[in-house]
C-alpha cells in the first residue's frame, strides 16, 4: 500500500501539481486564506474537498472521531478540535463553519454497540460529547431499530455540536456581529444526499431543495 501512495504522490507531482503551479505557488507565497472551515470525521470514505468539488486552499478542515465540537472548557485536558477552531476563527477569520457529518458513522454506531470493549479507552470517553443526542433517539419510541437510531443519533449529534460552536465566546460574538455564519450538514455516503439543517424549522433538508 505504501508502495501505491508514493507511485500516487509521482502522479500527483508530474499531474496536477504541473497544472496547478500557479495557483499553488500563490498559496505558497500568500499563505491560505479560507473563508470555510469544516469539521468533518475522520471517515475515509468522506472526503470534504472532493465531495464539495474545492480547490487547495478553500477549505480548512478538522477531522475527528464523529465530527464533533466539544463544549468550550478550561480544564486541563488536550484540546486539538478546540484549538483548530480558534486558529479558523481568529487568526483566518473565516466566514462560514459547517459541522459535516455522515451516514453509518463508526463513532456514533460504538454508542449502540452493547458489548464492552477495553481497547475502547479513548473513543467512548470522546463520544460522551454526543451523549445527549444518543438520550434523544432513546427517548423516541417511534425510532426502533439500531440502525435507525444509529442514522438518527448522527443528526442529533450535529444540532449538539452546532450548540456547543455557541459556547466559545469569540464564536459567538462574531455571529452577533454577523461575521460568522454555522451550518450543519449530512452527507449519505450510499447516494451521495446532502442535508442541511434549518434552525428556524429545526429540520434537515436536501440542500437540493433550495436551489
Amino acid at each position: 500500500m505504501i508502495e501505491q501512495l508514493i507511485a500516487g504522490y509521482q502522479r500527483f507531482k508530474q499531474g496536477y501539481f504541473q497544472e496547478n503551479q500557479a495557483l499553488l505557488q500563490r498559496l505558497a507565497d500568500e499563505g491560505q486564506n479560507p473563508r470555510v472551515a469544516i469539521i468533518a470525521c475522520c471517515d475515509s470514505r468522506v472526503d470534504p474537498s472532493l465531495m464539495l468539488d474545492c480547490s487547495p486552499g478553500d477549505l480548512f478542515i478538522v477531522r475527528n472521531v464523529a465530527n464533533l465540537v466539544p463544549p468550550c472548557e478550561a480544564s486541563g485536558a488536550w484540546h486539538g478540535t478546540s484549538a483548530a477552531l480558534q486558529f479558523a476563527v481568529c487568526g483566518l477569520n473565516v466566514e462560514h463553519i459547517v459541522v459535516l457529518g455522515h451516514t453509518q458513522c463508526g463513532g456514533i454506531k460504538s454508542m449502540f454497540d452493547d458489548q464492552e470493549h477495553d481497547e475502547m479507552e479513548f473513543i467512548r470517553p470522546w463520544m460522551l460529547l454526543a451523549g445527549r443526542a444518543k438520550q434523544t433517539v432513546l427517548a423516541n419510541p417511534s425510532i426502533e431499530s439500531v440502525e435507525d437510531r444509529v442514522h438518527q443519533c448522527g443528526l442529533e449529534s450535529i444540532k449538539t455540536s452546532l450548540g456547543n460552536l455557541l459556547t466559545f465566546p469569540w464564536i459567538s460574538e462574531k455571529i452577533r456581529e454577523n461575521k460568522l455564519q454555522i451550518h450543519g450538514w449530512h452527507y449519505d455516503i450510499a447516494t451521495a444526499q446532502l442535508l442541511s439543517f434549518d434552525s428556524v424549522q429545526g429540520a434537515f433538508h436536501a440542500v437540493d431543495q433550495k436551489t
